[in-house]
């Protein structure tokens, strides 16, 4: 238990909580929509600080993040509990907000333990991932600074329903926010994600690209029958293109039945691919298929010179033609962090 780093003082010792664009009023005893920030006589505390649910060494392909430390691994934590409930979670048994019952079965992992396991597991970084990082931000915020501190970089894999405030705190820590962009309209959001108000999450994702420079990649699920027409697939990408810019890369998964949407058949390679033209279309340099091993649209192409510079068989990846950021045969910028990339702007 930690007490929660952006909240307000209240009547009646009520509290505000400020940590995701929920904004949670709680009362004595009671907890925020996540589970995971608990009012306890007019305190708001944050009560998964170091409770680990899961934990891997993944290839930073998994986030997917395609255009950030191509082929290295991501030391990948979870905790418990989430800002959303969505009907397809892959991760619901850690997400959900009875979740808090759980923590118990959980693992204390302190930031200077993890910073250690993260080195010992060969990673070259740190991801906060699995479920929703914003509600994990005391913890997640101590990591960040330990972990630029000792050369790892750092990934926020996140719905992105973070405040601005919550933002600017991890913002000079944190080096990439992998955002889920699940629809493009007040429908969707309400029936997939249970959530009212999703505006703010371009706004926020933005801010993280504009103010704090990370690099920012968009994973849309294509879910069939509720985010696979047009207007919303071509909202998604023209809103890419103009406020984060045309290289932004965009990730079009494929959905398998799960959870509440288990009655749902997978998206159809046809979806993805249609929803791929429409990016390219929008005028974005980088669309990616997902879900679908061995798919040519997972491998990244020079879209001035057509080259292959980066080859990827699921999470296997085969770096062909970078010069840092650049294609490497005709020095097109490609929009890539990487160690090498860091190290020339310098």
């Amino acid at each position: 238990m930690h007490e929660a780093l952006l909240y307000d003082k209240l009547a009646d010792s009520r509290v505000q909580c400020h940590t995701c664009q929920w904004q949670c009023k709680i009362g004595v005893d009671k907890f925020g929509v996540c589970g995971m920030y608990q009012n306890r006589g007019g305190t708001l505390y944050n009560l998964n600080y170091a409770v680990v649910s899961s934990l891997a060494a993944d290839p930073i392909e998994k986030k997917p993040l395609f255009h950030f430390h191509p082929g290295t691994l991501a030391f990948s934590l979870g905790s418990l509990g989430c800002n959303f409930h969505c009907k397809h979670c892959q991760n619901w048994e850690i997400s959900s907000v009875d979740s808090r019952a759980l923590l118990r079965g959980c693992r204390e992992m302190l930031p200077d333990t993890e910073i250690a396991a993260a080195r010992q597991h060969g990673c070259q970084g740190i991801a906060w991932t699995y479920n929703e990082p914003a509600i994990w931000l005391e913890y997640t915020l101590d990591s960040a600074k330990l972990a630029k501190e000792n050369g790892l970089y750092t990934v926020y894999v996140t719905n992105g329903y973070s405040t601005p405030a919550a933002l600017d705190a991890i913002g000079p820590y944190l080096d990439a926010w992998r955002v889920d962009i699940k629809g493009f309209s007040d429908a969707l959001y309400r029936d997939l994600a249970k959530v009212p108000h999703w505006r703010n999450i371009l706004d926020v994702a933005k801010r993280a690209k504009d103010k704090w420079h990370m690099h920012v990649e968009v994973v849309t699920n294509i879910v069939p029958t509720m985010n696979d027409d047009d207007e919303q697939l071509e909202g998604i990408a023209s809103w890419i293109k103009d406020a984060l810019g045309e290289l932004t890369p965009w990730h079009v998964t494929r959905f398998y039945p799960h959870h509440h949407l288990a009655d749902l058949p997978p998206t159809p390679i046809a979806t993805l691919e249609h929803a791929y033209d429409i990016g390219r279309r929008a005028g974005l340099k980088f669309v990616y298929t997902g879900n679908v091993p061995g798919h040519e649209h997972e491998n990244t192409l020079c879209y001035a010179c057509g080259k292959l510079v980066v080859e990827r068989y699921g999470y296997q990846t085969r770096v062909t033609g970078l010069d840092g950021s650049k294609c490497k045969f005709c020095g097109a910028e490609l929009n890539f962090r990487t160690a090498e990339a860091r190290r020339g702007a310098r």
